[in-house]
């Protein structure tokens, strides 16, 4: 079985082979699926000026380079940090801390953020420690199930974006059901799988990243199949769809800014005061930015957003839900530490 290490390896080779085999070529979009208004509306750039490619030997995938108007960026990295993690949302530490400890992570987080110097020694506040949060149908990292009671409010402006970038891949009716949101450190990885989960394959997944760039590992439908790999950057998008939905994936590495400066020059740009009537983009203040900022120093966000159930889909009746021991994994899902790097990944 090629686990992660081995996925690593496999790496260092498929650089160099896929310059021969894998060809990169440009995506047609569904351009006027979706109104420049709309995409405004959501912080993106008229469809007409996206590019989009796709590589020979997976259909269905896409890749959008950083698609986001200036600043715009900005509004998707606070609500994954203020926002999102907030209840009735679920994240990773609500299995390892009391309730009231990670009431507003974001408040007990950004006075020692802005003090944070460079030193790998100093203790990491609540929102360094958040490794996933969950949105809409709540994944359970134990049964590897989605369920019906369990259950919040999906954010609108997620929604809103998601099924923006859905529309102009070519699918209008997809509806954002499910989210999750991994938080990534320089000594962090995700292990190979496939996202399999969803009661609905026909609709894409939809991957939006942010901060520090990393190495993308697109497989096979088989776990021992070599890799594709790829850089992704802050505000690249990646759709899954068709074939390539449910194909083996990892994030192997997380890679300093190549353009050398602490952050990637697109999160450095303002964000316009004239915002559209209708905007789901919210201005941050210079203060909850400053905070952001220093967090993205040395961590990324990805969102991964997905339509669990097809129109008129029902969950299937099942007994009750047992989180006990949920933890175990849900750690070995998401590998965080330098310690855990070569430890083989379960998740299927």
């Amino acid at each position: 079985m090629l686990f992660l290490d081995e996925f690593c390896v496999s790496l260092c080779v498929f650089l160099t082979r896929s310059v021969f085999f894998c060809q990169v070529f440009r995506s047609q979009l569904s351009i006027s699926a979706v109104s420049d208004q709309d995409a405004y509306r959501a912080g993106l750039q008229p469809v007409s000026q996206w590019k989009a490619y796709g590589l020979s030997g997976y259909p269905g995938f896409i890749f959008i380079p950083n698609p986001f108007l200036p600043g715009c960026q900005r509004h998707w990295v606070k609500q994954c940090l203020k926002l999102y993690p907030e209840k009735p949302n679920v994240c990773n530490l609500d299995l390892h801390m009391a309730p009231e400890k990670i009431t507003d992570l974001w408040g007990q987080s950004k006075e020692q953020l802005r003090r944070k110097g460079s030193s790998k020694w100093e203790p990491r506040s609540l929102l360094e420690k958040l490794r996933w949060v969950t949105l809409g149908y709540h994944y359970n990292w134990d049964t590897k199930k989605y369920s019906a009671n369990h259950h919040t409010p999906f954010p609108s402006d997620l929604a809103f974006l998601s099924k923006q970038v859905a529309a102009a891949c070519g699918f209008q009716g997809f509806q954002a059901q499910a989210g999750i949101l991994n938080y990534y450190h320089f000594d962090s990885s995700l292990g190979i799988h496939v996202d399999e989960s969803e009661l609905d394959h026909s609709q894409p997944l939809l991957s939006f990243s942010f901060g520090q760039s990393s190495i993308f590992l697109l497989g096979g439908l088989k776990r021992e199949e070599a890799p594709t790999a790829m850089f992704m950057h802050s505000g690249d998008i990646m759709v899954m769809s068709g074939f390539s939905r449910l194909l083996y994936h990892a994030v192997p590495r997380v890679l300093p800014n190549p353009e050398g400066t602490a952050l990637p020059s697109c999160l450095n740009q303002a964000l316009s005061s004239d915002l559209p009537v209708g905007s789901v983009i919210e201005h941050s203040s210079d203060e909850d930015w400053q905070v952001c900022a220093k967090y993205l120093q040395s961590s990324r966000i990805n969102m991964t957003i997905r339509q669990v159930l097809a129109e008129g889909q029902k969950f299937p009746e099942e007994s009750g839900t047992n989180r006990k021991g949920q933890a175990t994994s849900e750690e070995s899902y998401h590998e965080n530490s330098k310690a855990k790097r070569h430890k083989p990944n379960t998740v299927s």
